[in-house]
């Protein structure tokens, strides 16, 4: 069981996948089979280690982990059971998103151009960052992961992204302006990094730092908390790009469904139900999905 738990890491590794838990999960399953005396993946097995973990966010995690490995090892061999993925029944829920206004987002670049010494890097990175992630609905790892080579003057490359999916995500002419304005003034510091965002000594700008700075941002902007109690997160730009764009999308049935493709394909989404799911998060979005079926069910569709 080992030697092909190994071989599958190898081949998901090989692949591009990093796999940050899933090699503990399956060399913990594949000890579990082994002390059974089990030399296949069987169903009971399966669901017998994954009903181990403490939450059913936890079991289910596992065992669809443990569902990949043997959807793999079927091809060759069927002997190999494959488990039902959804027995535990789990379905995950999203927390309802922080959606950054306008005027929120102009404070946190305020904020951030008042960092440190006027003549340190660090300002413009963190203004350059809170705008670009803002503008384009950029995942955070994206961006701190772009290249100077990545800024293109057809828009940002961005390589082997959260499903090692590559795409081309187009600029705003004033996006495009501002971020070449911050490159002009990253290029001064002496790297031998490629990064486009980097600290003030010319290392790769690093998520947790950025997330710790971006708390201290939210602090000076006078944004402490959103309406259901939690802390507004970096990631919500994110989210409040896509609300926006939804915000002002077209009306007529056709026209949104063409949008929420683009967007999907714009946010490098590989399942659209992800994008549909921006439809709930603001109280404006669903009060429009509201006013649309009232209208579908009188029959009104104007």
């Amino acid at each position: 069981m080992m030697p092909a738990v190994e071989s599958y890491i190898a081949a998901r590794h090989a692949a591009g996948f990093k796999l940050l838990n899933a090699d503990y999960l399956l060399r913990s399953f594949a000890r579990f089979a082994v002390d059974r005396g089990e030399t296949h993946v069987h169903a009971q097995t399966a669901i017998d280690w994954a009903a181990a973990a403490a939450s059913v966010a936890q079991r289910d995690a596992r065992l669809k982990t443990v569902c990949r490995f043997a959807r793999y090892l079927h091809i060759e061999d069927q002997d190999h059971e494959v488990p039902p993925a959804r027995y535990f029944a789990y379905r995950k829920t999203r927390r309802v998103p922080y959606i950054y206004s306008c005027t929120d987002i102009e404070c946190l670049i305020d904020a951030a151009l008042k960092l440190g010494p006027a003549s340190a890097l660090k300002p413009q990175t963190y203004a350059a960052l809170i705008a670009l992630l803002s503008a384009t609905g950029l995942r955070v790892s994206e961006a701190l992961d772009l290249r100077i080579a990545d800024v293109t003057p057809d828009g940002l490359v961005i390589r082997k992204s959260k499903f090692q999916k590559t795409r081309l995500v187009p600029l705003h002419d004033t996006t495009a302006a501002g971020l070449q304005k911050y490159l002009t003034l990253r290029r001064r510091v002496r790297s031998c990094d490629d990064h486009a965002f980097v600290d003030d000594d010319g290392r790769p700008l690093r998520y947790t730092v950025a997330y710790k700075v971006f708390q201290k941002l939210l602090k000076i902007a006078g944004i402490s908390h959103a309406p259901n109690g939690r802390r507004p997160r970096i990631h919500e730009l994110r989210h409040s790009f896509a609300v926006h764009v939804l915000e002002a999308s077209p009306e007529g049935r056709d026209r949104v469904g063409q949008h929420m493709l683009a967007l999907a394909t714009y946010l490098g989404h590989v399942n659209i139900k992800s994008t549909y799911w921006y439809l709930e998060a603001t109280p404006e979005l669903l009060r429009d999905i509201a006013v649309a079926a009232e209208r579908f069910l009188t029959g009104d569709q104007k």
